[in-house]
C-alpha cells in the first residue's frame, strides 16, 4: 500500500520562494566587489532571481545546461544561483585560486555555454581565451558604470540582462532527481572530479545542516558565510539561510579580519563559517586591536582540522562558542558536527574539550564506519584505525562523465580519510590515507601533531609530513611558521610536545618556514613540503 500524500518536487527553488515570501523584508547586505555595501530583501533577491531566469532563457540556455561562475559570495551570484537552477540549468561553480590551466580545463570539461564573472577575474578569463571552445560568451557581473572594456568575445553586462528580465517568470518545473550544481574537487589525484548535486540533495543536506545539532539557523540570525560559494556550496549556507528566513551577509572579495570584523559589528552578525586560516586571520587583528565581538555566538570551522589553541581564544577571550564539523565535497559536504550529545556537560572540561576537537557526529541522513584494509569493519572504540567510509542521499554515487562507480557494493563511499571512531560515534580523522605516517609498522597522525605544535604561543601555523627513514620507514618532520617576533626554537617545540604524545611519536626534526603552501582550497599542500623537505632523515628511534 503506498501513502496518500502529495509528490511535492524538492527543487532548490523553493527554498527562494520560501524566503521570499514568509520573509519578504529580511535583508541580505552584500560587500560588493565594486566597494560599497548593497542592501536588499529575500522578496526582492527573489525577483531579481526571476529576471536572471528570463534572461538566460532567452540567451537560449535551458535544462542540463551548465553555467559557469567566478564570482565572490555577492548577491548577483546567489541571483544567478537560484536563477539558474530556475530554468533546470546546472550552476557551475569555479574556484577562481586554482591554476589557469586547472580553470581552462574545468570550464572545458563541464561544457559550460556562459561563464559569468566578478569585475577581479576578467583578467583571468581573458587569459584563457581560446582553451574553452564551447563557451558562447561571457557576463560581467556588474553595471554599465563599471563596465571594463574587455578582450572577451560576447562580453555581456549583467545588470542590463536582468534589467530586460521578466519579474514574473515561471520557474521550469523539473524533476527533484535533476542536476542543479556542479563543483569540483582537486582532492583526487590526476585531474580535478566533477561532483553533479540534484535539487533533491541539496534541498535534504539543507534540512540536515538547519536541524539543531548541525547549524540551527533561525529566522532571527544573521548568517556571513565567509567559506566561498565555490567551494561546496559555501558548506550550504547559502540554502540554509533562506530556508530559516535568516538576514544574510555576503562578504564579497575582502576577507581580511578588519574587513570581516566591520561586517560582524556592523550587522550584527551571530551566526559565521570559514577555515581556521580565516580566522587566525580575523583574531590576530581582533588582539592587536583591542577590538571585542559584540553579537557573535556562534562560528563553525571546517576545511581542516581546528587548533584547540584557536577554539580557546574564541571562547575564553571573546565569547564566542565553536563547532567544529568535516565534510566534503562529495557529500554536499556536511558529514559531521561537533556539537555535543545530551550527558557530555557531566564529563570533565578535558574529556569535553577532547571530544570536540574531533570532528564530530554524524547528523541524521549520513552513516558512517570504518574498515580495515580487507574491508571489515572495525570497532567504535575511539582506538582502532581504519579507512573512513559514508553513506546516505547527499553523498556522491559517481564523478561527471567517469563510469566508475564510487560505490561499493553495498553503497559506502571511501573517503580517503584514516579515522576513529568512539563509543558515543564521534569520529576523528588522523589523517588523509596518503599523509599518515607510518613508522616501523605504526601510524602516526600528522594532523594530531599539528594540532598539538599549534598550541604553543610561538607558532603561527603547523605541518607535519613524513620524510623516509632507512629503518623506521618514516619519520614525522614538523615545519613551523613563528608568530611575529617569536624567537620558539627546535628544543623549545620538542619539550612543549613531549608529555603530549608517545616517545616515537615526537619528530625527529623541526625546520621553520616563513610560510607554508596551501591549495586552492585552504588546506596545506603536503605534497610540496614533501617535495621540499623529504630528502631530510631521521635519527631518533622508532617504535618502542
Amino acid at each position: 500500500m503506498q501513502g496518500l500524500m502529495q509528490r511535492w518536487p524538492l527543487r532548490v527553488s523553493s527554498l527562494l520562494d520560501h524566503a521570499g515570501r514568509e520573509h519578504a523584508e529580511r535583508e541580505v547586505v552584500t560587500r560588493t566587489v565594486e566597494g560599497p555595501l548593497h542592501r536588499t530583501s529575500w522578496a526582492e533577491l527573489r525577483s531579481r532571481a526571476r529576471r536572471c531566469a528570463s534572461a538566460l532563457s532567452r540567451l537560449g540556455v535551458g535544462a542540463g545546461d551548465r553555467v559557469g561562475t567566478l564570482a565572490w559570495n555577492t548577491h548577483r551570484h546567489l541571483e544567478l544561483w537560484y536563477g539558474i537552477a530556475g530554468i533546470g540549468a546546472v550552476t557551475h561553480t569555479v574556484n577562481p585560486r586554482l591554476f589557469p590551466e586547472q580553470i581552462a580545463w574545468i570550464i572545458d570539461h563541464a561544457e559550460d555555454r556562459y561563464v559569468c564573472v566578478d569585475l577581479p577575474f576578467v583578467p583571468l578569463l581573458e587569459g584563457l581565451r581560446g582553451r574553452c571552445p564551447r563557451v558562447r560568451g561571457t557576463i560581467v557581473m556588474t553595471d554599465r558604470e563599471h563596465m571594463p572594456a574587455t578582450s572577451l568575445p560576447n562580453a555581456l553586462c549583467y545588470e542590463e540582462l536582468l534589467a530586460a528580465g521578466d519579474p514574473d517568470f515561471a520557474w521550469v518545473p523539473g524533476d527533484e532527481e535533476a542536476a542543479c550544481g556542479l563543483c569540483y574537487t582537486s582532492g583526487t589525484t590526476g585531474n580535478p572530479k566533477g561532483v553533479l548535486y540534484s535539487h533533491r540533495s541539496n534541498v535534504i543536506h539543507t534540512w540536515i545542516v538547519n536541524s539543531g545539532d548541525v547549524f540551527g539557523l533561525r529566522s532571527r540570525d544573521v548568517v556571513l558565510p565567509v567559506v566561498p560559494m565555490y567551494h561546496a556550496n559555501a558548506w550550504g549556507l547559502a540554502f540554509a539561510a533562506p530556508m530559516a528566513g535568516a538576514k544574510l551577509v555576503l562578504p564579497g572579495p575582502r576577507l581580511d579580519g578588519a574587513s570581516l570584523h566591520e561586517l560582524l559589528e556592523g550587522e550584527r552578525v551571530t551566526f559565521s563559517a570559514a577555515v581556521p586560516t580565516v580566522w587566525l586571520t580575523l583574531l590576530q587583528h581582533l588582539e592587536e586591536t583591542g577590538a571585542r565581538l559584540s553579537h557573535l555566538e556562534r562560528v563553525v570551522i571546517g576545511g581542516s582540522a581546528c587548533p584547540r589553541a584557536l577554539l580557546e581564544r574564541f571562547e575564553r577571550r571573546f565569547g564566542v562558542e565553536v563547532v567544529h564539523a568535516w565534510g566534503m565535497t562529495e557529500m554536499n559536504p556536511i558529514g559531521t558536527i561537533g556539537t555535543l550529545k545530551a550527558g557530555a556537560e557531566l564529563l570533565p572540561e578535558e574529556e569535553r574539550m577532547r571530544l570536540r576537537l574531533k570532528q564530530g557526529r554524524v547528523p541524521y541522513g549520513v552513516e558512517m564506519r570504518i574498515v580495515d584494509d580487507a574491508g571489515r569493519e572495525l570497532p567504535r572504540d575511539g582506538r582502532a584505525f581504519g579507512h573512513l567510509e559514508v553513506r546516505g542521499p547527499c553523498v556522491a554515487r559517481a564523478y561527471l562523465d567517469e563510469e566508475a562507480d564510487l560505490l561499493d557494493a553495498q553503497g559506502w563511499f571511501d573517503t580517503g580519510d584514516v579515522s576513529t571512531i568512539d563509543g558515543l560515534g564521534t569520529m576523528q580523522i588522523t589523517d588523509r590515507a596518503k599523509d599518515v605516517i607510518k613508522s616501523g609498522g605504526e601510524w602516526i597522525s600528522s594532523i594530531e601533531l599539528e594540532n598539538l605544535a599549534m598550541g604553543h604561543p610561538g607558532v603561527a601555523e603547523a605541518a607535519v609530513i613524513g620524510v623516509p627513514h632507512p629503518r623506521w620507514d618514516e619519520r614525522p618532520l614538523l615545519v613551523v611558521v613563528r608568530q611575529p617576533g617569536s624567537q620558539v626554537g627546535r628544543e623549545d617545540l620538542l619539550e612543549f610536545l613531549a608529555d603530549k604524545v608517545a616517545r616515537w611519536w615526537l619528530p625527529d626534526e623541526v625546520v621553520f618556514v616563513p610560510e607554508i603552501p596551501h591549495t586552492a582550497t585552504g588546506k596545506i599542500q603536503k605534497t610540496a613540503l614533501r617535495e621540499r623537505f623529504g630528502a631530510i632523515g631521521g635519527g631518533r628511534p622508532g617504535p618502542v
